[in-house]
Formats: C-alpha cells, structure tokens, sequence
C-alpha cells in the first residue's frame, strides 16, 4: 500500500470516529443516546471479519463489500464464507467459527430465546435487503389449478391428500412469510399441511423430483424454478408485506460488546455496498455477474439479474415489472434495524407455538438490534436515520403491524396454533 493511500485511508477512519461521535453526541431523530466509541479509538478492534453467507442473491451487499474493498476503507478486511444451511450458521455464529452473518432475523431471534437451536444472547447490528423472497408452487399444482392462495386453498379442500411445503428455517422469515400466506387463506399450516426444511440451494433439486408441493426461498430459487420448468411463482413477499424486513448482519451479544469498533466498520462498508448496489441498473447487473459466481451463489447470470432489476415472470405467461423488487439501500430506507420489526417476528413465534409464552417483546428486541451501533456507524457512511425505532405496515391479511400490542396482535389471528411441548 502506498503512503499517499494509506494516509489516506487513515483520515478517513479517524473521519469515521468523529462521525460516530458526533452522532452519540446527539442522534438524529430517536431519542436515545449512543455510546461513545470504545477506548476514544477508531481502530477496528479485529481486523478480520469471517462472515458467513448461504447462496442466496440477498448476501450481495455483504460479498460486494468485499469484492469492492469497501471494508478497506474502514479498516476491516471482511472474509465472505460460504455456508450449506442455515443451521450451519447458526452453530458456527453460536461457537464462534464465524464472527458475523448473513442470516435469518427469525434465527437471530429464535437463538436468542432458545428456540431453533442453542440458547445464546445474540445481535443483529443491520438489516440487509427488503422484499424479494417468493413462495413458489409445483407445476403439478399449477396445472390442476393452484396458483396463488386462495386456488391452492381451494385445491386441498377439494383433493384431500398430505400437502407438503418446505421452509428454510423452523423460526425463520421463510417459514413466518409461508404461515402467514397460508393462514391469509384460511389454511392452518400447522394441522393442514405438512412443512419440511430445506436449505435454500437444495430447494430445486427437491422439487424437482417431487419431495414437495411448494417452498418458499430467497431468490434466485424461485426464479429457478422457472427457468426449469419446475415451477410457478404464486407470491412474491413483497406483495404479502411491502418492504419487509429480510435477512439480517448477525452476530452474538458477545462479539458486538467485545469489538464494537469492527462492529461499526463493517456495517459502514455495507451500507457503501448497499448503496452502491441500488446506485445504477448498470451496478446492479454487475453484481449479478459476480455472485453468480461459483464462489458464491453458483447458478446463471440469468437466474439473477431479471429480478434485480424488478423484471418478474410467473411461469405462466404473465410478466411484470415490480417497483417493491428486492433493495439493498434505496436511499438509506433498508437498513435501520427497527425495533418493531425484530418485534414482527416474536409475534409469529408465538403465534404458531414456537414460544409458549409472552416474551418482553420490546425488551427483547432492545437488547437484540444494536440500534446505537448502526447510528454510529450510518454517519460514518453519511447514511440518515429514521424518525423512530418502529415503523407501521399493512400485511396481505389486511391487519396493521406497528409494534404497539405485539401480545394482542399476536393472540388475535383467528388461524393460530397452541404451543408446543
């Protein structure tokens, strides 16, 4: 490295620190005071950052960061990792072998309760993308008819025989969107079908030879499915709930303690490469290329870059263009990691017996989402805030979720399950 770039890069951390100070100083619309940074340095605590990944078009923000050096720029250096499952990560999140994650919110959340895997205080310093999941159903399905929800409902009332669709994490938002959108219609996904998981690059290949009726994924699985001739899509998740909340920066309560620093480095690194993604269709369709990648998600470039730029097909003749298709950054909305939407997730736990009881819902999510953290770190990046930790939206199902009553939203859905165990 030269002198010239290494000084600087220098000035740019020790911008970094005064950004994150200034911000704890006074935060910008939410009332609540950051911590000021560790030790009065800016130095990133740990260097390198292993951070895992499932092939999925969603860890783009986390792997251009990468590929960009837009970690550099911050002091980190961030080592993507290719994971098979997401159980995969949870453990590897939960025993260390990986110090962050492209990963699940319900996983985060679910660790954290104890449900889903080990119990562990754990943290999701950012939200990664919004929208662009899909819930994809079998030709043989189509063909008889089922071809959203309320067909496919109709369908199984009529053709009475065990349904099967596969999630890809039991507390995951693949499994809570697939309930939800069941439910929207009147099936009970707990008593009237019978759900399996399965890791998102596995889907195709499962479907395919008949292991399942439909799988709701991330893409490029549905788009995929298409491609193969395997598939329909019914839904997409932004149609089941605009600009939801998808995968999540994960980490342990531990780590974020320990290495506050390389908390807020990374997270400014991938708010750049957020940013960069949403900049340009010409950006986009350069991501496209590299996480096609056998390194990364390992499938054709035309398996990703239709629906990144909001190009859709059903499988069915029907084509549209989609303005709530997945987003990285779009002009800083994504990736404030709101309370109420680690709060969402409780709910539908719950819901569906995988909490038997209440939790301190908003206690819970406060000690989850490292707001403080994300605040320091979007000044940094020059990224603004919102005006609030919650946010209000309006899901398929015609119900509001604003985060006020989470225990009665969570008790007043009329298709619900008791709790396990």
């Amino acid at each position: 490295m030269t002198a010239e770039r290494e000084g600087l890069m220098s000035a740019e951390r020790r911008q970094f620190i005064r950004s994150g100070a200034a911000v704890a100083a006074g935060a910008v619309g939410i009332g609540q005071t950051p911590a000021v940074f560790a030790a009065g340095s800016d130095a990133p605590e740990k260097k390198e950052v292993r951070i895992g990944f499932i092939p999925l078009t969603d860890c783009a923000s986390v792997v251009m960061a990468s590929v960009l050096k837009f970690d550099e720029k911050y002091g980190v250096k961030i080592i993507p990792t290719k994971e098979a499952s997401w159980a995969g990560v949870r453990d590897k999140l939960v025993n260390g072998e990986l110090d962050m994650a492209h990963v699940l919110w319900g996983l985060i959340y679910g660790v954290n309760q104890g449900v889903g895997g080990p119990k562990k205080d754990m943290a999701i310093l950012m939200n990664l993308n919004h929208n662009g999941q899909a819930i994809t159903l079998s030709k043989k399905l189509a063909d008889k008819g089922a071809v959203d929800a309320a067909s496919l409902a109709k369908l199984m009332a009529a053709d009475k025989r065990e349904y099967t669709f596969a999630q890809t994490f039991p507390t995951g938002t693949h499994a809570m969107w697939l309930y939800y959108w069941l439910a929207s219609a009147g099936v009970n996904p707990m008593k009237d079908t019978k759900v399996i998981t399965v890791p998102p690059p596995q889907m195709v290949a499962n479907m395919r030879v008949g292991n399942m009726d439909g799988y709701c994924v991330g893409e490029p699985w549905n788009h995929r499915a298409i491609i193969d001739g395997i598939g329909i899509t019914a839904t997409t998740t932004q149609d089941i709930w605009r600009d939801h909340p998808e995968k999540a920066l994960g980490t342990t309560a531990e780590f974020a303690k320990k290495y506050p620093n390389t908390c807020r480095a990374v997270i400014a690194a991938v708010l750049e490469a957020g940013r960069w993604i949403d900049a340009s269709l010409s950006n986009k369709s350069k991501m496209a290329e590299t996480i096609a990648d056998k390194a990364y998600v390992n499938t054709s470039v035309d398996a990703i870059n239709q629906r990144i730029l909001g190009r859709y097909q059903n499988g069915m003749g029907k084509t549209w263009d989609d303005p709530n298709h997945m987003k990285f950054f779009n002009d800083g909305a994504v990736n404030y990691p709101y309370l109420s939407d680690g709060m969402w997730f409780l709910t539908q736990h719950k819901r569906w017996g995988l909490l038997k009881d209440h939790p301190d819902y908003l206690g819970v999510a406060r000690s989850i989402n490292q707001t403080e953290l994300f605040k320091q770190a979007a000044a940094a990046a020059k990224v603004s805030l919102p005006k609030s930790d919650m946010r209000s939206s309006k899901l398929v199902d015609g119900i509001t979720w604003d985060g006020k009553d989470p225990a009665r939203y969570a008790d007043g859905f009329k298709i619900r399950a008791s709790a396990l165990g």
